[in-house]
C-alpha cells in the first residue's frame, strides 16, 4: 500500500496549481489531505473521482477552514468521522479509514501561532489526541497516523533551531509531547528510515524560504509498532509544489 499525507492549504487551491496532475503521476493508493478548506458540496470531483477515488471528507463547521480527508482507490470497510468530542470535531481534525485489520488515519493537528488561548487549545487536543489513539491501538493495533502534526520533533527537524526555540512548533513542551507520544508506542517513520536525513516539509511563503529550504519537518506518516514489520519505505516529496507544505509517502508490504 502507497499512502501519501499532503496538507495542501486549501484543496480547491491545490486542483488549480496542477494537483491531479500530480496524483495521476504518483497514483497513491490512500491521498491523507489536511486544510482541505471546504464543504462537502464544494468538493472538486470532477477534477479527482476521474482519478479513481474515492472521498471520505471530515470539514471544519466553519466555512474556508481547517478539515481533512481520505481519498482512496480501495473501499475501506469502515470510516469514523472525528473523535467524538465536539470541540475538535467541530473543526474537522480527524477522519479514520479502516482496510481490514489495517486503518489509515488523516489528522490536522491545531496550530498555535495566533496567540495563546490557541496555543492552549493545541496542547490540550495534543493530550487528548495522545490518549485516544492509545485507546484505539487496543482495538486497531495496526495504526497509521499521517497529517500535519505542527510541531518539529528534534534540532534536526527544523532549518535554525536556536531562534525557533520560543516559537510555536518547536516549543519545549511541545517537543516533549512529541517524545511521550512516540513512548507509547508509536513509530516517526521517515526518521527510522532516514536518521540523519535533513528534510522539511513546510516552508514560509516569506523570504523566499523554500528556494533556500529553510524549512521544517511538520508532516509525518506516524505507525504503530504492529506496523514495523509492513514498513518498505517513507519518503518526502519535496518536489511537489501545490502548497506551502510538501507531500510525505510511506510504502507498506502485505
Amino acid at each position: 500500500m502507497k499512502i501519501i499525507t499532503y496538507n495542501v492549504n486549501g484543496l480547491r487551491a491545490a486542483v488549480s496549481k496542477g494537483l491531479p496532475e500530480w496524483l495521476a503521476k504518483e497514483q497513491p493508493d490512500v491521498l491523507c489531505l489536511q486544510e482541505t478548506k471546504l464543504q462537502p458540496e464544494q468538493y472538486p470531483a470532477e477534477a479527482l473521482d476521474a482519478l479513481g477515488y474515492r472521498h471520505y471528507l471530515h470539514s471544519a463547521r466553519k466555512k474556508g477552514y481547517s478539515g481533512v480527508a481520505i481519498l482512496t482507490k480501495r473501499e475501506p470497510d469502515h470510516v469514523e468521522y472525528g473523535m467524538g468530542m465536539e470541540e475538535y470535531d467541530s473543526e474537522g481534525r480527524f477522519v479514520r479509514a479502516d482496510y481490514g485489520d489495517l486503518s489509515v488515519v488523516s489528522v490536522y493537528h491545531p496550530s498555535g501561532t495566533s496567540g495563546d488561548e490557541r496555543q492552549a487549545f493545541k496542547m490540550e487536543w495534543l493530550e487528548h489526541f495522545r490518549h485516544y489513539t492509545v485507546e484505539l491501538l487496543r482495538t486497531r493495533p495496526k495504526l497509521v497516523l499521517c497529517g500535519d502534526y505542527n510541531i518539529c520533533h528534534e534540532a534536526i527537524d527544523i532549518h535554525d533551531p536556536v531562534r525557533n526555540a520560543t516559537n510555536s512548533g518547536f516549543l519545549p513542551e511541545e517537543r516533549e509531547w512529541m517524545t511521550r507520544f512516540l513512548n507509547e508506542g508509536f513509530i516517526d517513520t521517515f526518521r527510522l528510515l532516514h536518521p540523519d536525513s535533513r528534510e522539511y516539509t513546510w516552508w514560509s511563503y516569506r523570504f523566499n524560504s523554500r528556494a533556500k529550504n529553510k524549512g521544517w519537518r511538520i508532516d509525518y506518516c506516524m505507525a504503530s509498532e504492529a506496523v514495523r514489520p509492513m514498513l518498505k519505505e517513507a519518503r518526502i516529496l519535496n518536489d511537489a509544489v501545490h502548497s506551502d507544505h510538501c507531500p510525505m509517502m510511506l510504502e507498506l508490504t502485505d
